[in-house]
């Protein structure tokens, strides 16, 4: 018989965003060279969308655990790594990845709980990072402490971008050396289509003008987002005389401020809230370009799937995001919190179809094969047993 692998991949929510489809298409990806994968994720928050769907879609199960969460809860997140230095016990898994802080934190330490258990291999992936700009000064210093200790824990460490690896590496976690960089693998012909006249539906259906520049904005609408900065280019824009409007996908603690902001600023009217949408392909589809003004990005799955769709994007110069958009050629980049650039820009690329056509075309013919899942998987396959091969392990049949 082939010899298989057993892996334990844990994420702390199955909640929209791009880690969520990362592990549901690596788990199931990966089944047919191997590796026998248990998926691990906790529970998602109240206000919060799941994006379990996903998984189920690719047959992959996931064994819930329910301590595990986004909150920081001292007995909470002690009886998950108890419960997952159980699962480790009875699972023995040759390989434990873990996927987001949260589920880093607590996955690496329980491995070390479950002692003789512990599997030989142990490896991290950073979807983004939170130490720096989301937290107090002492509460950063703790979190950066942390992970510089759980690193040496760990076997290898991996960055879904070289932005956020090299920004992991100046702030002192590990050496360069630790990191492989592993882009995100997005089902992107699943998940977004580009047709005239499904664009022409879409729009009548949202009831927007075919000859309306439509912006667009997907995510959690939360203050690490800066959405705000949405509103404010919006009436940039239509003091400059372009009829323009915002679609706004997604749900989040900062929706009701954003509502009322925008009735403040006098756009709401212009301003589309679609709230959380399983289908996006409709979304890309009727807008013209994508906004997305954070302070702080991982790789940005919105912005990638934008660009799939042929939809060029203006986006915050952050974490990253300049790993997905190159600036003047499939989109535009700009300094976090200049919203009068975020607004020129946006203004340029409404007065010039040809720019958004040839911006679109260019991304488009980029991200297809970077972002595929195919080559997701092969990069963590490889990884895989270069590990297994460096510590004498036996490799997937």
């Amino acid at each position: 018989m082939p010899e298989t692998v057993k892996v334990l991949r844990v994420i702390a929510r199955l909640n929209v965003g791009g880690p969520a489809l990362h592990v549901a298409y690596l788990t199931a990806g990966l089944a047919p060279r191997g590796y026998d994968t248990t998926l691990v994720a906790g529970t998602i928050a109240r206000g919060e969308e799941s994006m379990a769907f996903v998984a189920d879609a690719h047959n992959v199960h996931v064994e819930t655990l329910g301590d595990l969460h986004r909150e920081i809860s001292p007995i909470r997140d002690l009886r998950a790594i108890v419960q997952l230095a159980q699962l480790i016990r009875r699972e023995r898994p040759t390989i434990l990845h873990t996927h987001t802080a949260k589920a880093g934190a607590v996955g690496r330490i329980a491995a070390l709980l479950a002692r003789g258990a512990r599997p030989p291999i142990v490896i991290h992936t950073f979807h983004g990072h939170v130490l720096r700009g989301y937290f107090g000064r002492v509460k950063t210093f703790g979190f950066r402490t942390l992970e510089r200790w759980l690193a040496r824990t760990s076997t290898a460490l991996v960055a879904v971008s070289p932005e956020v690896r090299d920004d992991l590496v100046a702030l002192g976690v590990a050496p360069a050396s630790k990191f492989t960089v592993v882009r995100l693998g997005i089902d992107l012909p699943r998940r977004v289509d580009n047709d005239a006249a499904q664009r022409r539906e879409a729009r009548r259906q949202m009831g927007l003008r075919d000859e309306a520049f439509v912006v667009g904005w997907v995510g959690r609408m939360t203050a690490v987002k800066r959405t705000e900065l949405v509103v404010r280019a919006l009436q940039d824009l239509v003091a400059r005389n372009v009829d323009a409007f915002v679609v706004l996908v997604g749900d989040g603690p900062d929706r009701d401020q954003l509502e009322r902001y925008a009735h403040e600023l006098g756009v709401i009217k212009r301003c589309l809230f679609l709230g959380y949408q399983e289908d996006v392909a409709r979304f890309y589809d009727a807008i013209d370009v994508l906004v997305l003004p954070s302070i702080n990005e991982g790789t940005p799955v919105s912005v990638i799937e934008a660009l799939a769709a042929r939809r060029p994007a203006v986006a915050t110069r952050v974490g990253g995001v300049p790993d997905v958009v190159r600036d003047g050629i499939d989109g535009f980049l700009v300094d976090a919190d200049d919203v009068d650039a975020l607004a020129t820009r946006l203004a340029e690329l409404a007065a010039d179809p040809e720019l958004r056509a040839r911006m679109g075309e260019a991304g488009h013919a980029r991200v297809i094969e970077r972002y595929a899942v195919a080559r997701l998987v092969d990069d963590v396959d490889r990884l895989y047993r270069e590990l297994l091969a460096e510590r004498g392990l036996p490799l997937p049949g």
